[in-house]
């Protein structure tokens, strides 16, 4: 049977070019991140299944790669079932590792704990540009901090970070979880259809609010909680951040406690004054994120130049007590990192440092105390930092040089036998 030379369907090789770039932006966020007192962690690839399938994911529990039982757990002859087969998984985000991480360990761990976490993740979902089933994620986390101090923090490191990394011009959303409920319970809607109404607004930029309006009415809903509802967004569009959320809150009245509004100013206000990259706080009460467990302050980076998000997060108060038995407030922020590498790739950035690159060509003949000597010449261009690769001239030396300067050698010398030919 002939071998496969592709890799399996959603996942990919990585060249040494792209690698280059990762392994800089990770030096540049483990670095800034730290500098924020964030500390890493690690935690296994594979997880529960009770813990993947335990309704914190989202959709994201439906693309869950799932690994059979080992040994004596697997019973073929006598499996009926498909939890029969499978007790485990490949995580789909990197939370839920986190929280099941922080239960084991609190007693262990400082508090707050602000946690960096960087490693793959699976799904089982449709491949695309800048979408594979393997991907990297970054996580930053503060667990332990209930005040909005941890949302502030996350924010301007994961800003700081970006900004370093040459982004600059775009939007941080903002929202409240207890602002969306509030403003569903005004205009009328059951709490047990909250999460449906969620997903259908969550389409607002790309069907606009009159396709809002139309899939609400599909879905049974009256048109005087639609059009109460739908009023709210039609107040507050057009207005700047706080002006926005002023009117909103105004029509709610008493329906919404005020420390949410109160958070909101606050860390719109804070990070504003505060923050060191170019960059537009946004409140946007179409804000929605996916996943079921935020609880509070949600976020999300937004880049319209590029067509789309680049990471996002918010607070999940309530995650960590369904491991420990007590709720801990805890508030998480993740930089969408393949995105980021894809939008550097095809912008062709540059890492800074390539300069220093040199590559020694030695021809063929050179050996003994001759090649020792062009090795030692740059084992002290080495020591003075510069990125030394030594390698045999090539038959085709012009090829052989572009493909050099292709890799960032800017700086490349030639050593022959003979330096007079």
């Amino acid at each position: 049977m002939a071998l496969i030379k592709k890799p399996v369907t959603g996942m990919k090789d990585i060249l040494p070019a792209e690698m280059l770039l990762r392994d800089y932006c990770i030096s540049v966020i483990k670095k800034t991140y730290a500098e924020f007192g964030f500390t890493s962690i690690e935690t296994p690839c594979v997880e529960s299944l009770a813990n993947l399938n335990s309704k914190q994911g989202g959709e994201n529990e439906k693309l869950i790669f799932k690994v059979m039982k080992r040994g004596e757990k697997l019973n073929l002859a006598e499996a009926k079932e498909e939890n029969d087969l499978t007790d485990s998984g490949l995580r789909y985000d990197l939370t839920v590792p986190l929280v099941r991480f922080y239960a084991n360990h609190a007693n262990e761990l400082p508090a707050p704990f602000k946690a960096l976490q960087m490693g793959n993740v699976w799904r089982a979902d449709r491949p695309q540009k800048g979408r594979y089933r393997q991907f990297m994620q970054c996580d930053i986390d503060i667990l332990g901090e209930a005040s909005n101090l941890a949302e502030i923090e996350l924010i301007l490191a994961t800003t700081t970070t970006l900004g370093r990394l040459g982004f600059k011009d775009f939007k941080i959303r903002i929202n409240d979880r207890r602002l969306l409920k509030a403003m569903a319970a005004y205009s009328g809607f059951p709490e047990d259809e909250y999460d449906n109404v969620f997903i259908t607004l969550d389409k607002m930029d790309k069907i606009g609010i009159d396709g809002v309006s139309e899939e609400l009415e599909k879905q049974g809903f009256g048109r005087e909680t639609i059009d109460k509802y739908l009023d709210l967004f039609r107040a507050a569009e057009g207005k700047n951040g706080l002006d926005g959320l002023k009117t909103i809150a105004d029509m709610l009245g008493d329906s919404l406690p005020a420390e949410v509004r109160d958070n909101l100013d606050e860390i719109i206000e804070s990070v504003d004054s505060t923050k060191t990259a170019q960059f537009e706080m946004v409140f946007d009460p179409t804000l929605v994120r996916g996943m079921s467990y935020y609880t509070g302050t949600i976020f999300e980076v937004a880049m319209p130049q590029y067509g789309g998000s680049c990471g996002g997060g918010g607070r999940y108060d309530k995650m960590v007590g369904k491991f420990l038995g007590q709720d801990t407030p805890a508030c998480g922020f993740s930089i969408g990192f393949e995105r980021i590498i894809m939008i550097m790739m095809d912008e062709g950035f540059k890492i800074p440092g390539e300069s220093d690159k040199v590559a020694f060509l030695i021809e063929k003949g050179i050996k003994g105390k001759m090649l020792s000597e062009i090795i030692g010449e740059a084992q002290k261009e080495r020591a003075l930092g510069k990125q030394v690769l030594v390698v045999r001239m090539a038959k085709n030396k012009k090829f052989q040089k572009q493909q050099l300067s292709e890799q960032g050698y800017a700086d490349v010398r030639d050593f022959y036998l003979n330096p007079l030919n």
